[in-house]
């Protein structure tokens, strides 16, 4: 075994040779486009890890002939980029040649620091390359983003991994693979072509060890024991699977939810960061149209509390389940929303004062609740035509029940009441 580790060896010398990222190194596309052209340009690099981002920026800076310049926003402060200015300066001065700055993890630079590459991607001193595993959109100033075009790489298939663990095993002849082994190992890396060639040479060192010339399940499952799949907890991935969970619930597909709360919980997500969703989702889809919703997440919520992983993890799986199939329902989300919307923007106003409390003499002098209605005296026990908002608002209507689930029951009754309402007012003023 080489001292050079194997996901250097096997790092591509032209674009030809790159793996996957067909969308835009194929014939016609962005970047075979921008090799070809022989012109570089600023760009964010976005994609997981290892799916080949650094290796683009160094194959960049070969096929332009230009000096490469690296730094890892992780270990690099301002001195750092000071000094790469400065290096770049004095290639320009004494040098033809460009210059390609290439900054890794560059969501991880503050805003005062991804301001220093400014000036000087605007002067082209330099042509900066930034690579990230979150959403420019969110981590990447917008001044830098609008100097830069955006790439997304996507994560390896497992053809593209396959072809990348015949590459490393072409270097280690008299060694070979199960069919069932080569797919474990693939599987493994879970889109991640570093990770499967880190993991490969795990692998081919423990075959040397043990003089085993077929490498097979048995020796992966020995040398990797259990393999976690990718999983950012802070991250794009996170997000978009907990959207994933949510939308799937909202659509009603049990199975669905379900793969998106297990992918989670596999991943290392904090399963009670995913029952406080599931009790939102309650809240949020579902409502009054099945009311147990939110009592069922809860009791899942405290369940998981009680046991623990992984025997509390059936319980939220319970709930996923129970919310995907229950009836839907954001009429109080909506209502909710109108009116914090409204109490926003509009005036304080004042309580009508029948509805005003009169604990002492002088508030009842004042007229304060003396008009107020008992709705339990009246008939159905209801106040037919009584009024409970400020004056002006009149009968807004934030609250529209659907036709579903329990909710269906609760607008017969509202349709019913506000019968009785408008019955009650035509007898005022036909008085």
């Amino acid at each position: 075994m080489s001292a050079v580790p194997l996901a250097e060896r096997l790092r591509p010398t032209s674009i030809d040779e790159v793996i996957g990222q067909q969308h835009l190194l194929g014939a016609g596309k962005p970047l075979r486009v921008a090799f070809e052209s022989g012109q570089p340009h600023s760009m964010i690099l976005w994609g997981p890890p290892g799916v080949g981002k650094t290796t683009l920026a160094r194959l960049m800076a070969q096929g332009f002939q230009a000096e490469f310049m690296a730094l890892s926003a992780v270990l690099s402060g301002v001195k750092d980029i000071r000094e790469a200015v400065e290096r770049a300066q004095l290639l320009q001065v004494t040098s033809a040649r460009r210059t390609i700055l290439f900054v890794d993890e560059v969501h991880r630079f503050n805003k005062s620091q991804q301001d220093a590459f400014l000036p000087h991607v605007e002067s082209g001193l330099f042509t900066f390359i930034g690579a990230t595993t979150e959403n420019p959109s969110f981590e990447v100033n917008s001044a830098l983003l609008s100097r830069a075009a955006v790439y997304v790489l996507q994560s390896l298939s497992q053809d593209d991994l396959l072809q990348m663990l015949t590459r490393a095993l072409a270097l280690h002849e008299g060694i070979g693979i199960d069919e069932d082994a080569a797919l474990m190992l693939v599987a493994s890396a879970d889109g991640d072509g570093r990770k499967l060639l880190n993991n490969t040479e795990i692998i081919l060192r423990a075959a040397l060890q043990k003089k085993q010339t077929q490498i097979d399940t048995a020796l992966l499952k020995e040398s990797l024991g259990d393999s976690l799949r990718r999983f950012d907890k802070g991250g794009d991935a996170f997000y978009d699977q907990i959207s994933a969970l949510h939308k799937s619930v909202r659509g009603s597909n049990p199975d669905a939810a379900l793969y998106w709360l297990v992918r989670m919980l596999d991943g290392g997500a904090d399963a009670r960061y995913l029952s406080r969703r599931l009790i939102r989702m309650a809240a949020e889809d579902i409502g009054l149209a099945d009311p147990r919703a939110l009592r069922l997440t809860l009791d899942a919520a405290e369940t998981y509390e009680r046991l623990g992983s992984p025997e509390g993890e059936l319980a939220l799986a319970e709930a996923t389940i129970y919310l995907a199939c229950a009836a839907k329902s954001n009429a109080v989300y909506n209502a909710y929303n109108a009116v914090k919307a409204l109490v926003a923007k509009d005036s304080s106003r004042p309580v009508p004062e029948h509805l005003r409390n009169a604990p002492t003499k002088l508030m009842k002098q004042l007229g304060y609740g003396k008009l107020y209605r008992y709705a339990h005296d009246e008939p159905d026990a209801y106040a037919a035509g009584e009024t409970y908002l400020p004056d002006g608002l009149g009968e807004p209507g934030w609250y529209q029940p659907t036709p579903r689930g329990l909710e269906g029951k609760i607008a017969e009754k509202l349709a019913y009441l506000r019968g009785l309402d408008a019955e009650a007012n035509s007898n005022v003023k036909k008085k």
